[in-house]
């Protein structure tokens, strides 16, 4: 096996392991049964297969349900369960006309009833009713993901912006029980903050808020200041939440494939938060300082990056970073970096992210291509897609954060 199929068995290895079947069906097998019906919402990038798995337990037992996934992100249907797509990162409004129809669902149920919610992420944008115009919305999560902002703060905004973030939906679902299924996204696993919390206490306070919008200069109306400073609901007695899976998972995967391939599999973190670049420049140092050892070595880390604009490009996170260490990397033999997203969707393009060999750089540098000019102007996606250094999975089914991976074959 070269090098690149040992990067690509650990790939599917570590996305094999965060799937949500096992652990929605597990979860579920410790609910009580209900003395009335069992309703079924799932929102976020892995809400169809979670929904699915869900449907493949509980069958008929399910009296209705509304499953909310990004576009191209349904498999097919789901008995008892109405399925739909809706813009991500940026909350349309479809997003908005399926978040009414969950929200129809539970307005009338019953002390006797059950809300089998099931989050992951991307349900921020999603699963949205919001509390101000749509475009002033977009408007506004627009400047935090442009801005640098890491995604709890970018959450912590956009929970006093809605009708259904920070608890406020498991509030509608009341007098009903709420058994809430959640696949974390975010590091530390900080269930008011995945999907922005719709069923989960709020532990952000209006002080933070203010800090965020005074942090990042953000220009906002008066109408949208006068919601920021409102508190949202910091106790819900009707929610039972179970955690099913995390980046760790991935990670954990890639470290027991790579060891099996031969490599000495070393685990950095789970809590990557840096700018994506760096996070590059960090792996192509690593590789660098130990690329004369004479062993196999396999570096893995997992978190969630940031990157902030500072051009027109196209291109996401994973890609910013695998880009990145392609430079530092340039004329290592067997030298390989690879970076993706769990869900199979980098930023607002069609790849999971991306990876580089030590023959990246000179094959840009062959198509005029510089890798810093690619980096400034936030056009990765491009620029690895000419050397056919994009990795592309389509939509994977899970989604657990984002994992990062140097490998040196000797």
């Amino acid at each position: 096996m070269t090098i690149l199929d040992d990067a690509s068995a650990i790939m599917q290895a570590a996305l094999d392991s965060a799937m949500p079947d096992v652990a929605v069906k597990k979860a579920l097998s410790s609910m009580k049964e209900p003395k009335g019906k069992i309703v079924l919402i799932a929102v976020g990038k892995a809400a169809w297969q979670m929904a699915k798995a869900a449907q493949d337990y509980l069958g008929d037992k399910i009296s209705d349900g509304v499953c909310i996934t990004k576009y191209d992100h349904v498999m097919g249907e789901i008995p008892h369960v109405r399925c739909y797509e809706a813009g991500h990162p940026v909350v349309d409004e479809n997003s908005i006309n399926a978040t009414k129809q969950a929200e129809e669902l539970v307005k009338d149920l019953t002390a006797d009833d059950t809300v089998v919610f099931l989050v992951s992420g991307g349900g921020s944008a999603l699963f949205e009713d919001p509390c101000i115009p749509l475009e002033e919305l977009q408007d506004i999560t627009k400047k935090l993901l442009s801005c640098g902002a890491d995604i709890t703060e970018i959450n912590t905004i956009r929970k006093r912006l809605s009708n259904v973030k920070g608890g406020k939906f498991a509030e509608q679902c009341e007098p009903a029980s709420v058994f809430s299924i959640i696949l974390s996204d975010i590091i530390g696993d900080p269930l008011d903050m995945i999907a922005s919390g719709p069923a989960y206490p709020d532990s952000s306070t209006s002080e933070d808020v203010l800090a965020i919008v005074h942090k990042y200069h953000l220009s906002l109306s008066d109408t949208v200041m006068d919601l920021l400073v409102k508190e949202t609901p910091k106790e819900l007695k009707n929610v039972e939440s179970h955690i099913t899976g995390s980046v760790r998972q991935l990670c954990s995967a890639a470290v027991e494939e790579s060891q099996k391939l031969g490599y000495e599999p070393i685990f950095l973190t789970a809590s990557l938060d840096c700018e994506a670049r760096d996070a590059g420049s960090m792996m192509a140092a690593i590789a660098r300082d130990h690329y004369d050892d004479n062993k196999s070595l396999a570096y893995i880390c997992g978190g969630e990056t940031v990157v902030h604009l500072t051009g027109t490009g196209l291109g996401g996170r994973n890609q910013e970073i695998a880009l990145s260490a392609a430079a530092g990397i340039a004329g290592l033999k067997d030298v390989v970096v690879f970076s993706l997203g769990s869900d199979g969707t980098d930023g607002p393009t069609d790849a999971a992210g991306g990876i580089v060999t030590g023959e990246t750089s000179s094959a840009l540098k062959e198509r005029g291509i510089l890798i810093s000019d690619v980096l400034n102007d936030n056009d990765a996606y491009h620029a690895l897609q000419k050397v056919n250094n994009l990795i592309t999975t389509g939509p994977t089914g899970t989604n657990v954060n984002d994992i990062t991976v140097l490998l040196i074959k000797k």
